[in-house]
């Protein structure tokens, strides 16, 4: 709904006007057409400095005008300024129609407004009703739309709720958490997702693809919010209900759902994000992104991108990789050589360390992959295992383990003959990016034998485990991927309680029986 240029909303200014009765305004328009100009009276309440005015008085627009759509009392069409189709030779009906439409257009305008108000309260009401006019005039439309393609969906009127949610100044994340519930709606969550991208490239373009930090956050979490069906039989929520044509109506087709759904987050990624919003996205790619997309390898820029940014970005990039190579046959180039080099200590301390050894684990479970690069592997991962924690040893050790089970050529790592008068120099190239040329099979897992000393007794334990053939089953990681120092240190110090402590060699049974006997003589002396 565009905004009136000119807001009438007083026909007589009085600074002090006495409490009204709302509700008894709101039935008194309804039930007759002589107290139009009552409506002033609801308006400037709706304007007023008091919460609980406001708040009453958006409840008492919101009776009223979806009343006044509902018996198309509202001028329907192309709206005619106000003084002059008043003084214009037009029917009183047709007058009142007209002045009505100006205040709902008012009204409308002002709850706009309230959407950034700074009380809560407020902002929810205006919202609620916002979305109550949106579905009376999608049932009564004021608008002549293109029927082939928009039917009577109130798209304007929806383009501007979303807009203004999407302030760049104020974080609205608690009112669009409360803007989901008309989000399940599958007309409603269409054409917001075509508002979105719409108003993502008009402001993006206006401040020239410069970081919008508060912005982003507000479209990020508008879009994270919609929850795409899978299937074209659970579009079956609608607000408003088509009576002719429905199954041409694009909001009603599963396909242009998913083609909105893509354009709405190609548009949003294509600029460049603040570090932080990087994460937020990429841990949701992969389950809520991807799947909904009719084309998913056109994300593959983004996440090419983010994966040559480095760091967490980077590991939190694997997973997105990970279902397109799997799933939908993307060759990258150079995926093993950069995963090698993610290798590095402070992958040991990520936040997200599990989900980069599970995916890791997944890349690396191929018997097709050359001997060079598992052992590349292996010994990158021994030789930062001589730094690393404790919780993250018992991760490594499994997995190094697991990769020489998968190929046997690899056992060369632990048997390596060697003469008496040989240097005890290690050839392997830590420094080397590639691990075609670092000299992984030249070398020896000496790193896992040093950690047989190590001062945990279960890291020594496993540690120990490569001095005999391991055997063919693989480790299971998911007991250990999420475990934390604290549960280490828990299970340490949790005593046994299989066995009880002996105190001494024999029980005594009879030590205190006769002092009990005498002490109790004596008291009763006493």
């Amino acid at each position: 709904m565009a905004p009136a240029k000119k807001r009438n909303v007083s026909s007589q200014p009085n600074a002090k006007r006495a409490k009204i009765d709302l509700e008894g305004i709101v039935e008194r328009l309804l039930k007759s057409r002589k107290h139009a100009n009552d409506v002033f009276d609801i308006l400037e309440f709706l304007q007023s400095e008091k919460e609980k005015d406001v708040i009453c008085a958006v409840n008492a627009c919101c009776k009223l005008f979806c009343t006044l759509l509902e018996r198309n009392d509202l001028f329907i069409g192309k709206l005619p300024e106000e003084d002059e189709a008043l003084n214009g030779g037009r029917s009183a009906e047709e007058k009142y129609k007209i002045f009505m439409r100006h205040r709902y257009n008012s009204c409308v305008e002002i709850m706009l407004e309230h959407l950034n108000h700074e009380t809560h309260e407020v902002k929810e009401s205006a919202l609620c009703c916002l979305m109550k006019f949106a579905a009376e005039q999608g049932q009564h439309p004021l608008e002549d739309l293109d029927w082939s393609e928009h039917f009577s969906f109130p798209r304007e009127l929806i383009h501007a709720v979303v807009q203004t949610l999407l302030s760049q100044t104020s974080d609205n994340s608690l009112l669009i958490s409360r803007f989901q519930e008309f989000l399940e709606m599958e007309d409603v969550r269409y054409y917001v997702m075509s508002a979105i991208r719409e108003n993502v490239a008009t402001v993006m373009d206006k401040n020239k693809g410069a970081v919008l930090p508060v912005y982003q956050s507000n479209v990020f979490t508008l879009m994270s919010n919609i929850n795409m069906p899978s299937q074209d039989s659970e579009l079956t929520n609608f607000m408003v209900k088509q009576e002719a044509k429905h199954e041409d109506w694009k909001a009603a087709k599963l396909l242009d759902h998913k083609r909105a759904f893509e354009r709405m987050w190609l548009g949003f990624l294509k600029y460049k994000l603040p570090n932080s919003m990087y994460k937020k996205v990429l841990v949701i790619l992969h389950d809520s992104i991807l799947p909904h997309m009719s084309k998913p390898t056109l994300m593959i820029d983004f996440l090419t991108a983010a994966y040559d940014v480095g760091g967490a970005i980077s590991l939190l990039a694997l997973n997105g990789l990970f279902v397109l190579i799997h799933q939908h046959n993307l060759e990258y180039p150079d995926f093993y050589k950069k995963l090698y080099n993610l290798l590095e200590p402070s992958v040991f301390h990520v936040k997200y360390r599990a989900r980069f050894f599970h995916l890791a684990n997944l890349f690396l479970s191929s018997s097709h992959l050359p001997v060079y690069l598992v052992a590349a592997f292996a010994k990158r991962l021994a030789r930062l295992a001589l730094t690393a924690p404790p919780t993250a040893l018992l991760i490594v050790l499994p997995f190094i383990y697991n990769l020489i089970r998968r190929h046997p050529s690899c056992r060369v790592l632990i048997h390596k003959p060697s003469a008496e008068d040989e240097l005890l120099e290690d050839p392997y190239l830590m420094e080397e990016e590639d691990p075609a040329l670092c000299r992984a099979l030249e070398s020896s897992l000496w790193e896992i034998k040093t950690l047989q000393k190590h001062y945990h007794p279960d890291v020594a334990k496993a540690a120990m485990l490569i001095n005999k053939p391991l055997p063919e089953q693989e480790d299971d990681l998911n007991e250990v991927l999420e475990m934390t120092a604290y549960e280490l240190m828990e299970r340490d110090l949790k005593l046994s309680q299989s066995k009880s402590v002996p105190l001494e060699f024999e029980a005594a049974t009879h030590l205190l029986k006769g002092g009990g006997e005498v002490l109790g003589q004596h008291f009763c002396l006493v």
